[in-house]
């Protein structure tokens, strides 16, 4: 069975803490920012946790 290469785009854009979690951005904060309220902006700011049912396809991809 061959290896499994390392997802390169989910490499970017997911860090694994040191307790193991994985942390990723929010969504939607890149564009059309002038019709957002700043209270809906500065909540885009913080990392958020992946979801427990995502966790474990997402390791596969980043291997760690």
């Amino acid at each position: 069975m061959p290896k499994i290469k390392t997802h390169k785009g989910t490499q970017k854009r997911i860090k694994v803490t040191k307790a193991g979690k994985i942390k990723r951005r929010k969504a939607f904060q890149s564009h059309n920012l002038e019709k957002k309220s700043a209270t809906r902006k500065r909540t885009f700011r913080r990392s958020q946790s992946v979801a427990k049912a995502d966790e474990k396809r997402i390791r596969k991809l980043i291997q760690k």
